[in-house]
């Protein structure tokens, strides 16, 4: 009898994570099912599949062989699921869409104009700055600042967001000498944010008195009059408690990328809402750009 492709799922999992416990969450199981059913696959191939170690488990000879078949398996049944969910020619069902935080928020926003005609797909919107697998359909859709090297991804510009100084319009002078003002900024883990580096010279390599790890924590600490932020103009512009010293920072700036699986681009839903959110970019081009401000929320820049 040939090995299930669920019991290979199971020993592939043990042998990426090491340990029960992680593979059995991994897969939603219980730890005595993956440790079970990897007995039962070791007694059905006649060997023995993993040395058990103190810590974790480790593929022997047998293993290696094993798991490089099951991974050419596991390669081939995503390709099949990717291929036969384009076969479809309805405009409806999920398509989950992953953006970092603000830009999610943002996308959140207009989520019922991105909707008007596409009442039949559920929108599933996760905020995250990790890399979802599109191959396994972690995601269908991505929206990043940086294109991946990534094999089988096709990428789409949707534009340029551009950056500014914020702060509540109670801390914000005409004359506002910015190295003096206290200023929110990122924690040491999110430097490569954008602005950091221009904040990072401007303050003389002094930390800002404030610090996050997240656009939403930074634009909720300048609305309280904690500070100054560089914000992206799309988060900062609209709120009407923030000021915008000056026009945008032209050294800061971040690209959006549309990311899709070449398998993925053409399912109807999954084009559906590729267009609809390449319409949005297109209109909402002069605000992510930071050039549609009214005059009354400008200050010329000390």
């Amino acid at each position: 009898m040939q090995p299930s492709w669920d019991d290979l799922r199971i020993f592939l999992s043990l042998a990426r994570e090491g340990t029960l416990t992680t593979a059995a969450k991994s897969l939603g199981v219980s730890h005595p099912t993956v440790a079970r059913r990897v007995q039962a696959l070791e007694k059905q191939i006649g060997a023995r599949l993993f040395e058990r170690l103190p810590d974790r488990f480790v593929p022997t000879a047998a293993g290696e062989e094993l798991l490089a078949d099951t991974e050419a398996m596991e390669k081939a049944a995503l390709s099949i699921n990717r291929r036969s969910a384009g076969l479809s020619d309805t405009v409806s069902g999920v398509v989950r869409l992953s953006a970092g935080e603000a830009m999610a928020a943002w996308l959140a926003r207009h989520l019922p104009e991105m909707r008007k005609g596409l009442a039949q797909i559920e929108f599933e919107l996760t905020a995250s700055h990790a890399l979802a697998n599109l191959s396994r359909r972690e995601a269908d859709l991505l929206i990043r600042e940086q294109v991946p090297d990534l094999h089988d991804i096709v990428t789409r510009k949707l534009g340029r967001v551009a950056y500014a100084i914020y702060g509540d319009r109670t801390l914000v002078r005409p004359k506002t000498e910015l190295r003096k003002m206290p200023w929110i900024g990122f924690d040491d883990d999110h430097l490569y944010m954008p602005g950091q580096r221009w904040l990072h010279e401007l303050l003389g390599g002094a930390k800002p008195a404030v610090r996050g790890n997240n656009w939403l924590v930074l634009h909720e600490a300048a609305r309280s009059g904690a500070g100054l932020a560089v914000l992206p103009c799309y988060l900062g512009d609209p709120d009407p408690q923030l000021q915008r010293l000056g026009e945008v920072l032209p050294e800061v700036f971040a690209d959006q990328w549309l990311l899709v699986h070449r398998d993925l681009r053409a399912l109807p839903r999954v084009r559906a809402v590729m267009d609809a959110v390449i319409v949005l970019f297109q209109r909402e081009r002069g605000l992510l750009e930071g050039v549609m401000v009214s005059a009354t929320k400008r200050e010329k820049r000390p």
